[in-house]
């Protein structure tokens, strides 16, 4: 039976996303509850285990549908979000924890500083989220012979994941007043990958990397002075 807390989560949801979730649910799809699955678990109840939830990651990324399989361990994982963060701890600084870097996957943990904007940009990769504490709001975007047109947009709350695929292009917002984090993973190798970002003004098209990302990531800890490391 659901209770008082879920139906107020369940009822901001509806009002976010309304007008939005017929055109969104092509290119992105959320997963709100863990799926009926005999995947093994990666989470106990206390404590994530980080080791088991990289190593049923890199052995899911081998089955036929890897990005579906790897969903599944990332439902599991985020369906327990006080044992994520009592591995990973609170998020206080916007930054990428790295928990795996590799040619074929990459795992972090993303940290946005409340109200963070990370302007539109794409993978070329497939890309799993996974949201433990927060929210994550997407918008998404396509390529026209005019540039790029906002089409879509939805929002992530604690225990969604949804499945972005390769040709996804998305700007992200943390709207809450308080610091989001979520589990991300990458069908290749993320930081070794040029991909194209939009200036968030002109929406002209820009080289970006794992590099310039990180990059973006301390320019946000030093305006809110919360440090230079990310």
């Amino acid at each position: 039976m659901a209770t008082a807390k879920d139906k107020k989560i369940n009822s901001q949801r509806r009002a976010v996303v309304a007008g939005f979730v017929a055109a969104s649910t092509q290119l992105l799809s959320p997963v709100s509850a863990l799926a009926d699955t005999k995947r093994p678990t990666s989470t106990g109840s206390h404590r994530m285990d980080i080791d088991r939830f990289v190593a049923d990651c890199i052995a899911a990324n081998e089955e036929a549908d890897a990005q579906a399989a790897v969903n599944e361990i990332l439902a599991r994982a985020v369906s327990t979000p006080d044992a994520v963060i009592a591995a990973l701890g609170e998020p206080n600084l916007a930054g990428l924890n790295v928990l795996l870097s590799s040619p074929t996957l990459t795992i972090f943990a993303a940290s946005w500083t409340p109200q963070m904007n990370l302007m539109p940009h794409d993978h070329l990769m497939w890309a799993n989220i996974g949201i433990y504490t927060g929210r994550e709001d997407n918008i998404f975007w396509k390529r026209t012979p005019d540039g790029i047109r906002a089409f879509s947009a939805d929002a992530l709350f604690v225990k969604d994941t949804a499945m972005l695929p390769e040709d996804a292009l998305h700007s992200v917002t943390n709207p809450l007043q308080r610091f989001t984090g979520g589990l991300h993973i990458y069908g290749g190798d993320f930081f070794d990958t040029t991909r194209s970002q939009w200036n968030p003004e002109t929406l002209e098209e820009e080289p970006s990397d794992g590099a310039k990302i990180r990059e973006m990531f301390r320019r946000e800890n030093e305006r809110l002075g919360l440090g230079i490391d990310s």
